[in-house]
C-alpha cells in the first residue's frame, strides 16, 4: 500500500504525545493478581491508536494529553502496543472524533501546509481528491486560489474556495476516521500511516 502522509517522518512514524480516549482501572481480561490500569489513546502526530499502561496510582482523564515518547514519562509507564479501531472500547470510539478534531485544531498549521503543498499522485488523481467532498471542479478552485496566495488557515480555505460545501476541518476528520476504520475506497494513506498491530 502506498503511503502519502501529510507529514513525512524520518524513519518509522513515532508518537511523542497522545490524547487519552478511555481509562480503565484494570484490564478486564487479566487475572486478579495481574490487574493493572489500562488506557487507550490516539497519537497527536500520526493518529496512531495506542494501548498504554499508566504508572502506579495515576488516574487519567478523558482527552488528557500525555507524553508517550522515548524520554522520561511522568504518567505513562510504557506503551503496550498499537491498536486497530476494532480494539477500541465503546467509550474510546465515541471520544475519538472529538480527539481528532482537537488534534486538527492544535496542529492547524500542518494541515494548512498540506492544502498548500499537496501534489498529484498520478496524472488523473491529486492528493487533495482523497479528501471527502473534493472533486475535479473543487480541486481546480483550490489550486487556483493557492496559486494566487497560499492559504493561511482552514477558515481561509473555506472562505476563499467557492463551492466548498464542507469545512476543511470536517473533511480531514472524516478522512482520518476512514483510514483508522479501514473504510477508504482507495489504496492511499493521507494522514494515518499503515502499520501492524502489536508492540511498536
Amino acid at each position: 500500500m502506498v503511503e502519502i502522509l501529510y507529514k513525512q517522518p524520518k524513519g518509522r512514524p513515532y508518537e511523542e504525545y497522545a490524547i487519552v480516549l478511555d481509562f480503565l482501572p484494570y484490564r478486564p481480561d487479566a487475572p486478579p493478581h495481574r490487574r493493572k490500569p489500562l488506557a487507550q489513546a490516539v497519537g497527536k502526530d500520526f493518529f496512531i491508536l495506542l494501548e498504554l499502561t499508566p504508572k502506579d496510582d495515576v488516574f487519567l482523564e478523558l482527552h488528557e494529553e500525555v507524553y508517550v515518547g522515548r524520554g522520561k514519562r511522568d504518567k505513562i509507564h510504557h506503551v503496550d502496543r498499537r491498536l486497530s479501531y476494532d480494539d477500541l472500547t465503546q467509550t474510546a470510539k465515541e471520544e475519538l472524533p472529538h480527539a481528532i478534531e482537537k488534534i486538527i485544531e492544535d496542529n492547524e498549521e500542518d494541515f494548512v501546509r498540506f492544502f498548500n503543498e499537496a501534489r498529484p499522485i498520478t496524472p488523473r488523481l491529486h492528493q487533495l481528491e482523497l479528501l471527502p467532498g473534493i472533486g475535479k471542479k473543487t480541486l481546480e478552485r483550490i489550486l487556483e486560489e493557492r496559486e494566487k496566495e497560499p492559504f493561511e488557515s482552514l477558515d481561509d480555505i473555506k472562505e476563499r474556495v467557492k463551492g466548498l460545501r464542507r469545512h476543511p476541518k470536517d473533511m480531514i476528520k472524516e478522512r482520518v476516521l476512514a483510514e483508522l476504520k479501514g473504510e477508504t475506497r482507495d489504496k492511499y494513506r493521507v494522514f494515518v500511516p499503515e502499520g501492524r498491530r502489536g508492540r511498536r
